[in-house]
């Protein structure tokens, strides 16, 4: 008898693995400049509508979402499991719509509780960092398991502003997506862009949106990002435009156009310092003034 060959870590072109990251921050789906004018229920429709259509596009495709709060993410969907692999229950809601919904509403009331101590003056940043962090480590535990795995792809479903202060969490997320070759799709359906997802999308060769009319925000998901990443080489997708690649210094966590580079450690500040605050390490800017101003007396 001849051994059966074994091939390791295949991919399967059609087969898909969506990592859904949902922005559920109260603060932004409360907030009057919340310019969507869309009801987070009427959102949820729409987004159960698509994760359904991906579904239904492969039966092997898998699902995964992750519910970003403005204190905490944790996983509220698996398709895979085998609790939720069980058909309907009495024959009244699917099991994606009942399961979902259960553990989005005990997660946006468990946010919702941590955050009652601290007063929020204006829309606070959502803590993406953490759930694309999560969204990575899920990916990483599929590649670890079996002979045979989907394509892995990541949609983040945001609107809450940039948060600087996860500045470098989320660039650290971004180049290890890029490493593992795993896209980061962005849909914006906040009133400004995201400089953090469109570096993430532009990085990674994933697609950033920022839906017109939220009204039709099925129809945006459906047919952008619907699709598995092969398909995607015979559409025309939807291309960056004025890639914003500004960063935030870590002193004050501000967004600046021009800084000052720790060479030891590559940290940002907006201002110079003495001694650079992530590795320690002392800049010598004293040290090459006095050096410059002697070689000009020197030509002098």
């Amino acid at each position: 008898m001849t051994a059966i060959p074994t091939f390791p870590k295949l991919y399967s072109d059609d087969v898909s693995l969506v990592v859904v990251l949902l922005d559920t921050n109260p603060y932004f789906w409360s907030s009057k400049s919340n310019t969507s004018s869309l009801p987070f229920s009427n959102f949820l429709s729409h987004f159960l509508s698509f994760l359904n259509s991906i579904l239904l596009l492969n039966q092997l495709n898998q699902i995964v979402v992750i519910a970003t709060g403005y204190n905490s993410c944790h996983y509220i969907y698996d398709s895979s499991s085998s609790l939720v692999a069980s058909s309907t229950e009495n024959g009244k809601m699917p099991a994606l719509c009942r399961t979902l919904l259960e553990k989005l509403e005990e997660f946006v009331v468990k946010d919702e509780q941590l955050s009652k101590d601290s007063a929020i003056s204006s829309i606070g940043s959502s803590l993406l960092s953490g759930s694309l962090s999560m969204a990575l480590c899920y990916i990483r535990r599929i590649f670890g398991s079996g002979s045979l795995h989907p394509q892995p792809r990541i949609l983040c479903l945001h609107g809450s502003p940039d948060g600087p202060e996860q500045y470098v969490a989320i660039m650290n997320s971004i180049f290890s997506a890029q490493r593992s070759m795993i896209p980061i799709d962005s849909c914006v359906i906040g009133a400004q862009h995201s400089a953090f997802l469109q570096q993430a999308s532009f990085i990674t060769g994933g697609v950033y949106l920022k839906p017109q009319l939220l009204d039709g925000i099925f129809q945006y998901l459906s047919t952008v990002f619907a699709t598995d990443v092969q398909s995607r080489n015979f559409l025309q997708l939807p291309k960056p435009v004025g890639v914003d690649f500004r960063a935030s210094c870590f002193c004050h966590k501000n967004t600046i156009d021009m800084g000052y580079i720790c060479s030891v450690c590559l940290s940002i500040f907006c201002k110079h310092h003495d001694k650079c605050s992530t590795c320690g390490s002392a800049f010598r800017q004293a040290q090459s003034n006095a050096t410059s101003t002697d070689r000009k007396r020197k030509a002098a």
